[in-house]
């Protein structure tokens, strides 16, 4: 056997390696697109989603329900406002207004709340949450912005 033909038998081989690799390849790619696509949305006699709606019916007419007003906001105490946590990861209610202190719960970024009273160093500012009356504490001053 010459040298030839031993070189012609490795490229042969190589090659047909690498067809059945490249064929593999773009039979897997094909079936994996296949897998990701959505399957066509079933449409059934008793379905009355818009899109099962056929063109011979009319789709019925909507009449606009009126939106009731909401109450009277309650009269707040002396001295007292609303305003906005603009701290974006929130702050943490205390006991008193203090590090040291307890903490007792929290209030979420862009939370309505009241603020009661500010701390004699105006560091401090005593808060209630406005849907929930239940959570008052302290929060660090400067992480609110007064609304009205």
């Amino acid at each position: 056997m010459s040298l030839y033909n031993l070189l012609k038998f490795l490229v042969g081989f190589f090659l047909a390696i690498v067809i059945l690799a490249g064929a593999s390849v773009a039979a897997a790619l094909y079936f994996a697109a296949r897998l990701t696509e959505l399957p066509e949305r079933p449409t059934f006699e008793n379905d009355t989603s818009p899109t099962a709606q056929t063109a011979s019916t009319p789709p019925k007419p909507t009449t606009p329900k009126p939106t009731p007003t909401p109450p009277a906001a309650p009269k707040l105490p002396e001295g007292a406002y609303r305003a906005v946590v603009v701290q974006p990861i929130g702050l943490i209610l205390r006991d008193s207004p203090s590090f040291e202190a307890t903490r007792i719960g929290g209030v979420g970024y862009e939370e309505k709340v009241i603020v009661l009273e500010e701390s004699e160093d105006k560091n401090w500012q005593r808060v209630q949450a406005e849907e929930d009356s239940n959570r008052v504490g302290w929060v660090k001053g400067g992480n609110t912005e007064a609304l009205e």
